[in-house]
């Protein structure tokens, strides 16, 4: 338990930093706004391109253990649609956003080093291989429902997603990556110093974006989605990981935890970039990250590691 406090304890600290930035003004609303924009287009990019281009993947692909994860991030995705139109009768983009902050998991900040703590060097190949596709799949997947409904002509809707930041650091990292090209150097550098900015600055800019809307904003509609994410997303995967699909139980156990990881940081930038859904994913993120504490011990000792 004071190991997990411990890895939670900086996600807190720097959401509150920018909160007390906010409050006492150090910091604009329209700082805040700049702040997400510059992450969303010059940091995630890089991020999503570095991992791209340098991830190490086997020749033959684990399907099971993809097909465990990813069912169950489409599972509490879906329902979290699903509840946000059927009950809470959001708009269109405010579903995304739900349905985003239900499915995506923080992996960067809680869930490397929680896994690796978990797991040791034998969990190491499976969690960077989940991590090498999980934001790119669940970006994409948030951008194509967001730009998709607009009733756009396909041409146009084409342009949007070929101009969108994260889809073109994803093409770029797939192209440097088919080419067989080095990323080293001065390139190399300048890719690492602003995806590594990425989490931080990110973090900042939530804690100011929950100043300005609060942890009151869709607060039962934000309860359900941290209901998805931390207990029904990790409970299917449970089931496929285990009961299903076959996996050393590392793999298993790797993908469960995986999970069971609060809502991302990606899921207030995407709703800041779309300026939609802001006060939902930033009340998401704050309250399943509190959560987790308490329900990441409960799935350490479901896959027989919470003795550890």
């Amino acid at each position: 338990m004071g190991d997990l406090v411990v890895v939670v304890l900086p996600v807190f600290g720097l959401l509150g930093l920018g909160y007390v930035a906010a409050r006492f003004e150090l910091l604009s609303a329209r700082a805040g706004d700049g702040l997400s924009e510059f992450v969303f287009a010059f940091c995630i990019p890089p991020l999503i391109f570095r991992t791209m281009a340098t991830a190490s993947l086997p020749e033959s692909q684990p399907w099971g253990y993809w097909s465990a994860y990813f069912i169950g991030v489409a599972g509490s995705w879906a329902l979290a649609m699903l509840i946000g139109r059927a009950v809470f009768r959001l708009k269109p983009g405010e579903n995304v956003v739900a349905g985003f902050s239900a499915g995506q998991s923080n992996t960067a900040l809680v869930g490397i080093p929680l896994l690796l703590k978990a797991f040791g060097e034998p969990g190491a190949v499976p969690l960077f291989l989940l991590l090498a596709i999980h934001l790119p799949i669940t970006m994409t997947s948030a951008t194509l429902l967001m730009e998709g409904p607009r009733g756009l002509h396909p041409l146009q809707l084409l342009k949007r997603l070929l101009l969108n930041p994260i889809l073109l650091g994803l093409m770029a990292g797939l192209a440097f990556r088919a080419a067989g090209l080095p990323l080293n150097g001065p390139l190399r550098t300048i890719v690492d110093y602003l995806a590594n900015a990425a989490i931080p600055c990110a973090l900042v800019a939530m804690g100011l974006a929950l100043r300005r809307y609060g942890l009151r904003a869709d607060v039962k509609l934000s309860a359900a989605i941290v209901a998805l994410k931390l207990i029904v997303h990790p409970a299917i995967v449970y089931v496929l990981a285990f009961k299903v699909f076959a996996m050393p139980p590392v793999w298993a156990g790797v993908a469960v935890l995986f999970a069971a990881m609060p809502s991302g940081v990606n899921a207030y930038l995407f709703a800041e970039r779309y300026k939609i859904g802001v006060g939902l994913s930033s009340s998401a993120i704050a309250l399943s990250t509190g959560l987790s504490v308490v329900s990441t011990m409960f799935w350490l000792w479901m896959i027989g590691v919470g003795n550890r």
